[in-house]
């Protein structure tokens, strides 16, 4: 199959290189930045381009890989008579984005990417949406050849996996970084959270995470709870996440 990349960035990468790897041709990468392009289409032996006026007409599959809130503005400088499929990779962005083309979809990969990291394509659950049925089906049967693990999903599904990814990637990341400093401010390590840190991962990819909640919150010990807002108080963000979070664990008891 013929591929043209629109971008030059970490999700772009990745996939052109899994696209690639699988044998597909990569005919052009465009970015705003022609020595970005020329990086990435160097390892794609492919044609680096600048400008979408020059973009040519004859690839299978158009692949818009910008961040969010390029997408519209690429997707506008595109021919709506495009003979080739546009596809976005947006958790976020609704497949509607690209309906004025006759057929679109989207590959989304709820996964950090980062063009340094050496990622296991084959494990990520790519979200794939396709209009009509039979591009849905041609964009599933690709995406299997490097991602056998990927799923149809529409696009208020897509926003779903995309809220629960930043939820728990994003937001506990932030909440570790809350622990870091915590320790940090008394001579403490970080790393003396790490087996704990493990087990919590481990145990809610095993179980219904509500199941296996514990903590004063769970366990109704107000005297802690408030020990620990003293001990906290001097950062008043610190202090509201812990009272929602504390609400939050003490609403699911019982349910």
């Amino acid at each position: 199959m013929k591929i043209t990349i629109l971008g030059s960035g970490n999700v772009a990468t990745h996939l052109g290189k899994a696209l690639f790897k699988a044998g597909h041709c990569i005919s052009e990468v465009y970015s705003r930045n022609l020595a970005n392009a020329q990086a990435l289409a160097l390892l794609l032996n492919a044609k680096a381009i600048d400008n979408l006026a020059s973009l040519a007409d004859d690839a299978d599959i158009y692949l818009i890989a910008v961040s969010d809130h390029a997408i519209e503005t690429v997707t506008s400088q595109l021919p709506s008579t495009l003979r080739g499929i546009a596809v976005h990779c947006s958790g976020a962005t609704s497949i509607d984005v690209l309906g004025r083309f006759e057929q679109y979809g989207v590959i989304y990969p709820p996964q950090t990417l980062k063009k340094e990291n050496d990622t296991q394509m084959a494990a990520i659950a790519f979200g794939i949406e396709g209009y009509p049925s039979a591009t849905e089906d041609l964009l599933h049967q690709l995406v299997h050849e490097f991602a056998p693990n990927s799923f149809r999903c529409n696009s208020q599904q897509r926003l779903a996996l995309h809220t629960a990814a930043v939820f728990a990637n994003n937001f506990t990341n932030s909440l570790f970084q809350i622990s870091y400093e915590l320790l940090q401010a008394q001579g403490l390590p970080f790393d003396l959270l790490h087996p704990i840190m493990q087990e919590t991962v481990q145990k809610a990819t095993q179980h219904e995470p509500r199941t296996v909640q514990t903590g004063p919150a769970q366990r109704g010990d107000h005297v802690t709870i408030e020990k620990h807002l003293n001990f906290i108080s001097e950062k008043p963000n610190w202090v509201k996440i812990y009272q929602q979070l504390t609400e939050e664990i003490t609403s699911k008891k019982g349910n």
